[in-house]
């Protein structure tokens, strides 16, 4: 299973008065994708997550703007509960088949812990974390970006023997470079936006595969 990305917020202050006006203010900084806009998903869960949801709705049929996600959570204000928001946004998609790129929505989840939940998980986690999709759209896919380079390691799979079948070509490979950099701004202008807003005392990078994450996407967006 591929690796997830993720960005944790740990606000200054995180009142339970407080909660609705900070989540509202933490959604209107996604860039939510132009092709399937909207909140897709909410599922509201109380003490931890071993309980049941207490709400829990699709709403693919029909995405909420985020006034109308605030207006189903505001019933659901309690300093013991948990936010779970799905939504989607544009990022670049390599196609080894075709050997194009594609902007495509891609799903993205944000938590919103309130200061009791699971015994304070928002120490650990932040208040709010994103789960930003798969790691090596910022990354790149079978370690060919970066400084360490792993040119001619085995592929991992079939998918991964057609992806660097078509990073043979030079053009694929520096329009892949291209690409995943446009990824990793579009991500670090949204962290920034996520950080006024809120505001933040501190944010952080990472993910399931890499040590260090934050670093790793310097190094990319510092190669040419």
């Amino acid at each position: 299973m591929a690796n997830q990305a993720y960005a944790s917020v740990w606000c200054r202050d995180f009142p339970e008065d407080q909660i609705l006006n900070r989540l509202d203010m933490f959604l209107a900084t996604i860039p939510f994708s132009a092709a399937r806009p909207g909140i897709d998903r909410i599922t509201i869960r109380a003490i931890d997550a071993s309980e049941a949801p207490i709400f829990e709705q699709d709403f693919r049929a029909m995405p909420l703007e985020i006034a109308g996600a605030i207006d189903v959570i505001r019933g659901y204000v309690h300093s013991d509960c948990s936010y779970e928001l799905h939504c989607h946004w544009d990022l670049a998609i390599f196609d080894p088949s075709s050997a194009k790129f594609a902007l495509e929505p891609r799903p993205i989840e944000v938590l919103c812990n309130a200061p009791d939940y699971d015994n304070g998980l928002w120490a650990e986690n932040g208040h709010f974390q994103v789960c930003l999709g798969f790691e090596h759209l910022f990354t790149g896919h079978a370690g060919l970006l970066g400084s360490q380079r792993r040119a001619g390691a085995p592929a991992a799979s079939r998918e991964e023997a057609r992806f660097l079948e078509a990073m043979a070509w030079p053009e694929n490979i520096e329009r892949y470079q291209e690409k995943t950099r446009e990824n990793i701004r579009e991500l670090l202008d949204w962290t920034q936006r996520m950080a006024k807003a809120v505001p933040a005392e501190r944010l952080r990078l990472w993910s399931e595969g890499e040590e260090d994450l934050e670093a790793r996407l310097d190094e990319i967006l510092a190669m040419r």
